[in-house]
């Protein structure tokens, strides 16, 4: 139905290759112009000031939600004044005894102009919006609206 392009770039200046030094520092670009400058995490050596790989995955699936969300919202002629959510993914390791991304934990904070649905309609709201999210569909974490 459509594709999704990202260049990833990555240069190595040095004359060696050591694990300890070698630097995580590179460029996310995207078909549209955005450059991202990303890196590790800051505990696998990664560079300050950089989006790395497991913020990028948590911040695409509360990102997902959201939007899918809102087109529903939308569809139902609820009026969205503001949606914030501050999400979390847990960097565990999994059953197979290696480390991944095992949970996202959502918490949006949703709040409406006009009519605003009742807590069991919210949370019928968050469900249809996880069960049609790309990206939820997508990965094998859990994720979880709280």
């Amino acid at each position: 139905m459509s594709e999704h392009v990202a260049t990833i770039r990555w240069r190595h200046e040095g004359a060696e290759m050591n694990y300890d030094t070698y630097p995580r520092d590179h460029r996310w670009e995207f078909e549209g112009g955005p450059v991202v400058p990303a890196s590790a995490a800051p505990a696998y050596q990664g560079g300050a000031g950089c989006v790395d790989p497991e913020e990028a995955l948590v911040a695409a699936a509360a990102s997902c939600h959201m939007l899918t969300f809102l087109a529903i919202a939308a569809r139902k002629k609820l009026v969205v004044a503001s949606y914030e959510d501050r999400a979390v993914g847990h960097l565990e390791t999994d059953a197979e005894g290696r480390l991944a991304v095992t949970r996202i934990e959502l918490h949006p904070q949703v709040s409406f102009a006009g009519t605003t649905p009742t807590a069991a309609d919210l949370a019928r709201l968050h469900e249809s919006a996880h069960r049609n999210c790309f990206i939820a569909n997508s990965i094998r974490a859990a994720i979880t609206v709280a």
